[in-house]
């Protein structure tokens, strides 16, 4: 299949196959037109099936600790969750905490999930992954793992981790992995700490023989607000998506921005430049999804129910205790709002790469209390008026 560049107003696109662990979502570029809505399709499921966490890193979101957290969903409230989530499609489900290894029943769940014909993958931080929890995850129809490593070597990990042994914990873990035949990415949470080792981390990446690297822009949500002067300026913002762009072509890993949209204006804006075609081919599923997918092909699913457009965006669009999570994904006024270009505010409502980007609701809402502000680490200016 093709997708054509047709200047600032639009793609051509054709039917898509994506990965096991990305969605394939396609949105058109152009100023928000017609009636403005964006296509819903439900790709992506991150549920933190536990709050629980041995680490206690800076930047975590859900400032986890190492204790017992009330009000986590049963065993029995996880499968009817799944079946739930059934009723919508058969979404890329990402089992993440917390640390998901601490929960006793996570195998089950995982296995569960399998067995209604999801995607299964869970995001770990490599420490207590022993050879027989490998294997277990295979036999439970993990297809693959996430494992952050946001330093190029001991010292800088193990104080962005908080935990001395974090990164030996890591690499262990990750060998663990490989040797059992599990595919896994390597994570990468950005922030002025450890920015300059980005390059030296995709080189480890490729060392350990992960299949992807995923770098994430720091968002300041729970502990995050504590380091929020970490956060890199929208100048390092946009100088590091375009270093990222120019890996794609020297490094053997599959390469995806998280937390960061504008990289899919830039994919664009740099394809046009070189006079290329966005096409799978050429981007991979860079040229299929969308920059921010939240409320429009992802949601979070919190450790007691709560749904969410994401982590990093804690407004309750409904608790799956008490709703359906069909009725929350197709009727939450949230998630309406998120998925018409019309209601987007200030540059953002007006930009011409909306339909691929998006904006960071999530930091759009830190810094100003308002999801559908303009992302205010953006440098691009409009041409539409």
């Amino acid at each position: 299949m093709k997708i054509v560049l047709k200047g600032e107003k639009g793609l051509k696109i054709g039917p898509a196959q994506g990965h096991p662990s990305e969605p394939s979502e396609v949105h058109e570029t152009g100023p928000p037109g017609g009636e403005g809505i964006l296509r819903a399709n439900l790709r992506l499921v991150a549920w933190e099936v536990t709050r629980t966490c041995n680490l206690a890193c800076i930047h975590c979101r859900a400032a986890a600790l190492d204790r017992p957290y009330p009000g986590e969903l049963a065993t029995e409230e996880c499968f009817k969750l799944l079946d739930d989530i059934a009723s919508v499609g058969k979404p890329i489900i990402i089992l993440t905490g917390g640390e998901p290894l601490l929960r006793p029943d996570i195998f089950e769940i995982a296995a569960y999930g399998n067995g209604k014909g999801f995607r299964m993958t869970m995001a770990v931080n490599g420490t207590l992954l022993t050879s027989e929890k490998a294997e277990r995850m295979i036999d439970a129809g993990i297809q693959r793992i996430s494992i952050s490593i946001d330093g190029a070597g001991v010292e800088s990990h193990d104080a962005f981790r908080r935990m001395p042994g974090a990164y030996e914990g890591a690499l262990h873990g990750i060998r663990n992995a490989r040797q059992a035949g599990l595919d896994f990415q390597i994570n990468t949470t950005i922030t002025q700490q450890n920015l300059h080792e980005l390059p030296a981390i995709q080189e480890l990446a490729v060392s350990l023989g992960a299949v992807a690297h995923h770098i994430f822009l720091l968002v300041p949500m729970g502990r995050g607000k504590e380091i929020s002067e970490q956060a890199i300026s929208a100048q390092q913002y946009e100088k590091t998506l375009h270093w990222f762009y120019e890996q794609k072509d020297k490094v053997p890993l599959q390469l995806k921005a998280t937390c960061a949209p504008h990289y899919y204006r830039i994919l664009r804006q740099r394809a046009r430049e070189e006079g290329k075609e966005v096409t799978m081919h050429t981007f991979g599923l860079d040229a299929m999804t969308r920059g921010c997918l939240g409320g429009t092909g992802f949601v979070f699913v919190s450790h007691v129910g709560q749904v969410q457009p994401c982590g990093y965006l804690e407004i309750n669009c409904g608790n799956v205790r008490e709703t359906h999570f069909k009725e929350i994904w197709e009727n939450s006024q949230v998630f309406k709002n998120l998925r018409d270009s019309k209601k987007y505010e200030g540059k953002c409502g007006r930009c011409e790469y909306i339909r691929v980007c998006g904006g960071c609701r999530a930091r759009a809402y830190e810094s100003t209390g308002n999801y559908l502000a303009p992302e205010p680490l953006c440098l691009h200016e409009p041409k539409s008026s």
